[in-house]
């Protein structure tokens, strides 16, 4: 199931300029997600992180697989119109630089879930090399 950004908005409460996901490229609810985000330098962060030499914030690719992975947990019928919250990040691994040109695929398997309370496992790569990887758990309310 592809879905555009503005398919995106029907799931995720997220906007501009901190929706950032572009496109779902697979998705099975309550299950995984697999979204693109492309890396422009006119991205907001680059005019501080850092001018002279841009570079996505590590923190911003971990939103990144949390909306990615809000968008296989809202799009479960049951949870229509909720947010998800983060609950936690763990083993976050950084790897590799992300800079302007890239392509970030963000890839999120839903690993466990009990009651409004989820753990995924999320993997972030540019051409198939792994730039950022974590388990996030979250909280649907």
């Amino acid at each position: 199931m592809k879905l555009n950004q503005e398919q995106i908005k029907e799931i995720i409460p997220h906007r501009e300029p901190f929706l950032l996901l572009d496109e779902i490229l697979e998705a099975e609810p309550g299950k995984r997600v697999l979204a693109v985000k492309h890396i422009k330098e006119d991205d907001f962060w680059f005019k501080g992180h850092f001018p002279d030499y841009p570079v996505v914030p590590g923190v911003l690719m971990l939103e990144m697989l949390a909306q990615a992975g809000a968008v296989a947990m809202l799009m479960q019928e049951e949870n229509r119109g909720k947010i998800g919250f983060f609950g936690g990040v763990k083993e976050a691994k950084f790897r590799r630089q992300v800079v302007p040109g890239d392509v970030l695929q963000l890839e999120v398997e839903i690993v466990k879930i009990k009651g409004s309370v989820g753990v995924g496992k999320g993997v972030a790569t540019v051409n198939g090399e792994k730039a950022v990887s974590a388990e996030i758990s979250f909280a649907i309310k």
